[in-house]
């Protein structure tokens, strides 16, 4: 096991308290010493008499702690239990439920769901275009109409009752993927999605469904899956359908259940969690952690905004 991988006994060996997980949290915030979040001055008066922000900035005089400005503002989680539940959604492939996640840390079932949620913000990132070549698809979320209850029931005749499209491209250079909740998967959703994130030029590969016609802006290719075509040379969707493969087997073995009002949060935890799963243990921990700095993510705002 290389130095960057840690088991969950080298974990707690590692975090055994509150102190000690306080300070991997301020050593990876600030690596060049404390800066004040509120004014970024770096005079920094330690071992403040505040009882919860031990720090006090010299230039704006306002007291702080490593929380402040980032997801763990304003919970009264130990910091061991945040460093646990990080670790274990970093390093879970298919994720791990509110339900076991309480469980694991003692808490309460409904702060756990609240703890991840705040959590999956730190997976958001920016993404630069890809040069290709890049597998194209979309893929629908939810339980199949047969399994629901009577009243429940669609009848729409569409297989995809109820579903919720998800479109995803994957960069066969760098193994990243990148997913977005849609409204609905149509030509011109789909086609703005490919220009956001595909260069002019570059080749993008994808089934034969008639939203992918007139890619105009690409070197498109395409198999027909419904002639039972899945490989011509090069061209396959093969790759991004083995992620969507996860995230399915996810959403029937672990979370059973997204509903669209959270669902763009556990995209992007499946999205996130791939683009970084070459990296050891620490350094998962260390970029997602630093992608919950400068992000709020307060209960009300979770519950009436999604």
């Amino acid at each position: 096991m290389s130095q960057n991988d840690l088991s969950l006994i080298e974990l707690l060996k590692k975090f055994p308290d509150d102190t000690t997980a306080e300070q991997w949290f301020v050593e990876t915030r600030w690596p060049d010493g404390i800066e004040c979040p509120h004014c970024e001055y770096d005079d920094i008066q330690l071992n403040s008499s505040h009882k919860t922000q031990p720090y006090r900035c010299r230039a704006c005089k306002r007291h702080f702690s490593v929380r402040v400005g980032t997801v763990l503002q304003g919970s009264r989680i130990g910091y061991q239990k945040w460093a646990i539940a990080i670790y274990l959604l970093t390093s879970s492939p298919k994720g791990i439920s509110s339900i076991q996640l309480g469980k694991a840390l003692g808490i309460p079932q409904k702060t756990a769901w609240y703890l991840a949620h705040r959590i999956r913000e730190g997976w958001r990132e920016h993404q630069d275009l890809y040069d290709g070549p890049v597998e194209v698809d979309e893929t629908y979320i939810g339980g199949r109409e047969r399994n629901k209850h009577a009243d429940k029931k669609l009848r729409t005749g569409d297989g995809f009752d109820g579903k919720i499209p998800v479109v995803g491209a994957r960069d066969r250079n760098t193994g990243k993927v990148s997913m977005r909740v849609v409204e609905e998967a149509d030509k011109t959703t789909l086609h703005n999605f490919i220009r956001l994130r595909v260069r002019n030029g570059s080749k993008v590969y994808t089934d034969g469904s008639y939203v992918y016609d007139d890619l105009n802006f690409v070197e498109h290719g395409k198999v027909i899956h419904s002639h039972g075509q899945y490989v011509d040379g090069d061209i396959t969707t093969n790759s991004i359908e083995s992620v969507w493969a996860i995230v399915k087997r996810s959403y029937k073995g672990v979370y059973h259940y997204f509903s669209k009002k959270h669902l763009r949060r556990y995209v992007t935890e499946f999205q996130g969690r791939h683009n970084n799963k070459q990296a050891g243990t620490v350094e998962r921990m260390t970029s997602l952690f630093r992608g919950m700095i400068d992000r709020r993510l307060k209960f009300d705002e979770l519950i009436k905004g999604g």
